[in-house]
């Protein structure tokens, strides 16, 4: 076998991972809506002809974690041909959520034998969230019992058959949401996205030849299962084992429970999920590849920024979900926050339970939901349906050693806010205020960041929806450290007298809302870490 020249190794690693950047840069540009083109909700990968991963755009974890499943689904069903590209958001088909529209596109190369080309060397993918793609309430993010009222399904097909779209199957998803033009225009951002990535693989492989590439991506995956082994040999051997939970799941007021036990065993870990509560009635329901995704974060996180995202990293780590668990579900239990609030939880208990392991490296749970805000309607200045979407921020943890960040998306979500100008401009509200929630995240010798206050005015009426979570139960701090404040959302509502009548929001819920009424989302603060000190206080900078 030919010899591995470490330098080349990292050249191959930034070249593939360059090309997923680049994609989800085309993405952004010509994407048609804020959620993609100004929160970056979207992420972009590239994938070996196994359809193992070998490179993620700094993107969303996860969306990332997740996709191997949806190349996987695509492969498995499609007999995908050059010029091809499958699309799926089937969550019981490698998806993640209804929302979540994956494209895979095989890259066929030239150079490398009859053989070869009877099997792609590369497949590119791309995921995105779509504002709306139908279902019960707009946005496609309601309340919801079973995922039939979540939207439109999609099992693996054919978006473009050799280079052409085709346009039967645009014109069926396109008759199903409730923003037409805008739902055309993210996906022919994902195909013109995908056709980039194909085209910088294939100027990869003219230049260094199909034979040297194929030795580099098999380099690369045996590389980065190197680089976890070592870091499992690094923990003590043991099982850690921790508990947390999510709020409720929007029908019943009781806790729904994750547990986790993870063995280190030389340079492996099995991560076992037994103990965690039955999937429930709400869309709380995280389907195996939300967990497996979460499970690839939090591992990958325990490893230095220049070690390659690939499938590599999981090789060591054997995964256990209990069947039909909240971990774990079948059809047609409801998923659409699965995917947005119990794949934060799931990072939250995996954390807890490693801090037994590597207390001085685990920092405190950051806030531990994405604070779903959705709503649609008609907008008065152009008479057409809207739909918008979008997560809010929260604190950061405490870490051993340093202050959580305020105001920021962490964890399962790698996502920006929609600026107040693009939001104002594009739908009928009016942002009343926006600013740090003081003094939200917990304290301790290093304090948690400081969540958020967003207060949105509709100036029409609205059909909407929250999904969020840690509004009982506060997110945890470490080794002393308080827990940070819990959320609460609140709708302000004109009482006819020129004062407002406030009414409380529950953590998951649909609401209906009139010209004038006022949401507040008021988001959690991170956990604090290390037993307070006595120390005068000084104010912290705090971000916006």
């Amino acid at each position: 076998m030919p010899s591995i020249d470490p330098a080349e190794l990292e050249i191959f690693k930034n070249l593939f991972h360059s090309v997923a950047e680049e994609m989800g840069a085309a993405l952004r540009r010509s994407a048609f809506s804020p959620n993609i083109k100004e929160r970056r909700d979207y992420s972009c990968a590239v994938f070996d002809g196994r359809g193992r991963v070998v490179a993620m755009g700094d993107h969303m974890p996860v969306h990332l974690g997740s996709m191997p499943m949806s190349v996987a689904a695509a492969v498995d069903a499609l007999r995908l041909a050059s010029g091809d590209i499958a699309m799926l958001n089937d969550p019981y088909a490698g998806g993640t959520h209804l929302p979540d529209i994956t494209l895979v596109m095989p890259v066929f190369t030239g150079t490398t034998g009859e053989a070869a080309r009877a099997r792609p060397l590369f497949y590119v993918a791309n995921r995105a969230h779509h504002a709306d793609v139908g279902g019960a309430r707009p946005a496609s993010m309601g309340l919801s019992e079973e995922i039939h009222q979540e939207g439109l399904r999609i099992p693996p097909v054919l978006v473009a058959r050799g280079g052409k779209t085709e346009h039967d199957v645009m014109a069926l998803l396109l008759a199903n949401v409730r923003t037409p033009i805008e739902r055309e225009g993210d996906l022919a951002a994902q195909i013109a996205a995908c056709r980039l990535g194909e085209r910088r693989l294939l100027e990869i492989e003219t230049k260094y030849g199909g034979t040297k590439v194929a030795l580099y991506l098999d380099a690369l995956q045996a590389y980065a299962e190197r680089l976890m082994r070592a870091a499992f040999a690094r923990i003590p051997d043991g099982r850690y084992s921790a508990e947390d939970f999510m709020d409720d799941d929007g029908f019943s007021p009781d806790p729904v429970r994750l547990r986790v036990t993870i063995e280190i065993r030389g340079d492996r870990a099995l991560v076992d999920f037994a103990g965690t509560a039955p999937a429930c009635r709400g869309s709380i329901n995280a389907v195996l590849a939300i967990t497996a995704s979460a499970v690839f974060y939090v591992f990958r996180c325990l490893l230095g920024e220049d070690v390659p995202a690939c499938a590599g990293l999981m090789a060591p780590i054997e995964l256990r979900a209990p069947d039909r668990s909240v971990l774990n579900a079948k059809a047609p239990a409801a998923v659409a926050a699965g995917n947005v609030e119990t794949s934060q939880r799931i990072v939250d208990v995996l954390l807890r339970a490693l801090a037994h392991a590597l207390p001085d490296r685990i920092p405190a749970a950051s806030s531990g939901t994405m604070n779903n805000l959705s709503f649609g309607g008609v907008d008065p200045r152009t008479g057409q349906p809207f739909a918008y979407y979008e997560t809010i921020a929260g604190g950061m943890g405490a870490r051993p050693g340093a202050d959580g960040l305020d105001s920021i998306h962490t964890h399962m979500t790698n996502s920006l806010n929609t600026p107040i100008e693009a939001l104002e401009s594009g739908y009928p509200v009016r942002v009343r205020r926006y600013a740090v929630r003081r003094r939200s995240g917990g304290r301790g010798k290093f304090r948690g960041g400081d969540g958020v206050i967003r207060e949105i005015e509709f100036l029409t009426r609205v059909q909407g929806s929250i999904l969020s979570d840690r509004r009982t139960i506060g997110p945890y701090g470490l080794a002393g450290g308080a827990p940070g404040l819990s959320g609460r959302n609140l709708m302000l509502i004109p009482s006819g007298t020129g004062k407002m009548r406030s009414s409380r929001v529950a953590s998951k819920a649909s609401f209906e809302a009139e010209a004038g009424t006022i949401l507040r989302i008021e988001t959690p603060g991170g956990g604090g870490w290390g037993k307070t000190e006595n120390r005068v206080h000084v104010a912290r900078r705090k971000s916006g």
